[in-house]
């Protein structure tokens, strides 16, 4: 093993979970020390509707990811702000799921609206979130799997919205 073999092993983690499907359409995660998660269906879609959808759970992560990073990129560059607030949607051509091989079986496309709630300079906020854009998991997942992913990053400055154009 080479010296840089050696050293990335250092920064790989590894995480668990364990789940049950119940009937009819729920299964519940339990995720260790963090406690358990309950994914269903609709009750029109012959779940029980007592959580969220797995698709669901994939825009919440996808959001508590983007969060986390933007925390870790503000806190490393000195960025102040007082709330990061998101509204995802997706849509989803249903016939994938339903056994349609022709149509691809996940997201179609995925809107964001992150608003940052920040004084600090608009240039600094860019480049935050093109940094946090650049490192986040779940978002980077997406794309990799050509979903149609677009964040429109707004900057919440004494109740007044902008749009913040990054790269």
């Amino acid at each position: 093993m080479s010296a840089s073999q050696g050293d990335e092993a250092a920064f790989i983690r590894r995480k668990t979970l364990s789940l049950t499907t119940l009937r009819p359409w729920r299964t519940v995660a339990d995720c260790g020390e963090y406690g358990q998660l309950t994914l269903d269906e609709p009750i029109a879609h012959g779940g029980a509707s007592q959580g969220p959808t797995p698709l669901q759970t994939v825009l919440a992560a996808l959001c508590g990811c983007e969060a986390v990073t933007f925390r870790r990129t503000a806190s490393e560059r000195g960025f102040a702000y007082d709330s990061l607030d998101f509204d995802a949607a997706f849509t989803i051509d249903i016939r994938g799921c339903q056994g349609d091989r022709s149509v691809r079986p996940h997201f179609h496309t995925v809107r964001v609206r992150a608003v940052v709630a920040t004084d600090e300079p608009v240039e600094a906020l860019a480049a935050v979130i093109a940094e946090s854009e650049a490192r986040c998991p779940v978002l980077n997942l997406l794309v990799d799997a050509k979903v149609d992913v677009r964040v429109e990053w707004l900057r919440n400055s004494v109740g007044t919205l902008n749009a913040v154009s990054h790269s």
